[in-house]
């Protein structure tokens, strides 16, 4: 079989990257495009996956518009030449509307429930949306639903071993306190009408961590000089290592928030989108795994107590046994379910 993969997000590379290993192995074929954004690049190249650069997109709607002309453009003259017989993707636009015009099937996958401008663009393009079995809304008869999260295609444990050599890179030892904060750009279509932490709230959170432990800054957007020191500095592969041996996550990135609860690392989520997600919904009020917070300068207070606990990341590895035990391999879901929907169509 050949397959058509679209990446527009670091975390697409790692959620399609074992699935593809997998899947060539026996026999299968792909051809994959990605956007040129964050380290997605520099992910595919450690991998050694071979890639279309689709460009950068664009940041105002107006531009949004005239980009997804051009890339479906670029994808559908790709796609000419390698004649897939199945798109996939996560939430791309791109993959289901050149699959609708050269009439092969899309199969994406989708755990953002909030975002509907984007859905209007690639549902009715799909044959399928699969999603996990705590999404929120009802996608209707295209809807397939799996017991897991789309971190779980590549943090399972079937896939992902720590390794603490990692923390050589952050000159820190095994067993030492330190603290991930992520910072995101909100510039998605999604975030359109949302803010994130102020630069005040940002100052006072990294004082009181800094009293407990280091602190590394992960940001969507160059850092304020005053905040420079913080940068974490990691190969992008090595990241799941570092959130791994963390004391604790704290950010606007959902992606890194839930990867963070499923390696059992105490996640502090601080969004106002929170509350639209089945996956953070399930994480916090099933697994106690994520901590959700709308205003963080409220919060504070409620949050301090946490960081002088010894015994906190011993608690988290608990309740993170508990969800692995009710949870699939979501990469092995995939591949079957790709396999057994190719036969079908057949």
């Amino acid at each position: 079989m050949k397959i058509f993969i679209d990446i527009g997000h670091p975390a697409h590379v790692h959620y399609f990257k074992n699935f593809i290993w997998q899947m060539e192995k026996k026999g299968h074929r792909f051809l994959l495009t990605a956007r040129n954004r964050g380290c997605i690049f520099d992910l595919l190249n450690t991998y050694k996956f071979d890639y279309i650069d689709r460009g950068k997109g664009s940041k105002n709607i107006l531009g949004k518009i005239l980009n997804m002309a051009k890339v479906d453009l670029l994808i559908y003259k790709a796609a000419k030449q390698f004649e897939p017989d199945l798109f996939l993707g996560f939430r791309s636009m791109y993959a289901a509307q050149v699959s609708r015009l050269m009439k092969k099937p899309c199969i994406l996958f989708d755990d953002t429930e909030h975002s509907l401008e984007q859905r209007l663009l690639f549902m009715p393009f799909s044959e399928v949306i699969c999603t996990p079995s705590c999404f929120k809304k009802n996608l209707g008869k295209k809807q397939v639903k799996f017991n897991g999260y789309m971190e779980l295609a590549y943090l399972h444990p079937n896939y992902f071993k720590p390794n603490p050599s990692a923390l050589k890179e952050l000159g820190i030892k095994k067993g030492k306190k330190f603290f991930i904060l992520r910072f995101v750009a909100w510039e998605a279509s999604h975030d359109i009408g949302h803010k994130g932490l102020s630069i005040e709230i940002k100052r006072k959170l990294i004082k009181l961590l800094n009293k407990y432990g280091k602190v590394f800054i992960s940001s969507e957007k160059p850092l304020l000089k005053e905040f420079e020191e913080y940068k974490l500095s990691v190969s992008p592969e090595k990241i799941h290592d570092i959130l791994y041996y963390a004391t604790m996550y704290i950010g606007e990135g959902a992606t890194m928030a839930s990867e963070a609860a499923i390696l059992g690392t105490p996640s502090l989520y601080i969004s106002p989108l929170a509350k639209h997600l089945g996956n953070f919904s399930e994480l916090s009020q099933r697994y106690g795994l994520v901590l959700v917070y709308e205003d963080l300068n409220k919060s504070l207070a409620e949050i301090t107590p946490l960081f002088r606990n010894p015994n906190l990341k011993q608690e988290w590895q608990k309740k993170r046994e508990s969800l692995l035990q009710n949870k699939i391999d979501v990469t092995e879901w995939m591949i079957k379910f790709v396999e057994n929907y190719k036969i079908r169509e057949n």
